[in-house]
């Protein structure tokens, strides 16, 4: 096993509260994570408070989508972070943290990052596809995020 980690940042013209909601509650995911559009039937199912430490997101879709759950675990102001578990189509879990840094003038630096551990096989895909997929995705939903937050 190898220890993992990616990140990807952006500056949002927003305060750090508004980010922080974006984040911090699963129902508002679908207006900026990459995943949520991957398939439209997706099953989705939440648990737990609305937002915040314990609050509870599980997924289940089509090839594309997969299926996991998520769990916030740590929520302040500056940082959330999140226990994601995926099940299909294969089985691993990561830490995934939106580190929020009031960037001045109301602007928000946000750092998206996803670490964990992974397997010789997923060590040699990772490095081939999987680092730049993620990356790419980070990259399309810190756009997404920004978008959304700068329009409330």
């Amino acid at each position: 096993m190898a220890d993992f980690s990616m990140s990807r940042s952006t500056t949002i013209n927003a305060p750090t509260d508004r980010v922080h909601g974006l984040v911090d509650d699963f129902r508002q995911w679908p207006q900026w994570s990459p995943w949520e559009g991957l398939d439209p039937a997706m099953e989705r199912t939440y648990s737990g408070p609305a937002s915040g430490v314990g609050s509870r997101y599980h997924w289940s879709g089509n090839k594309k989508a997969g299926e996991g759950e998520m769990e916030i675990i740590e929520s302040i102001p500056a940082r959330v972070a999140v226990d994601l578990t995926f099940l299909k189509p294969f089985k691993a879990r990561n830490l995934t943290t939106f580190d929020l840094e009031q960037a001045g003038n109301g602007h928000t630096r946000v750092v998206w990052t996803m670490s964990g551990k992974r397997g010789l096989v997923m060590m040699l895909a990772g490095r081939l596809m999987f680092d730049r997929a993620i990356g790419k995705d980070f990259d399309k939903g810190l756009a997404s995020l920004k978008a959304a937050a700068e329009s409330r």
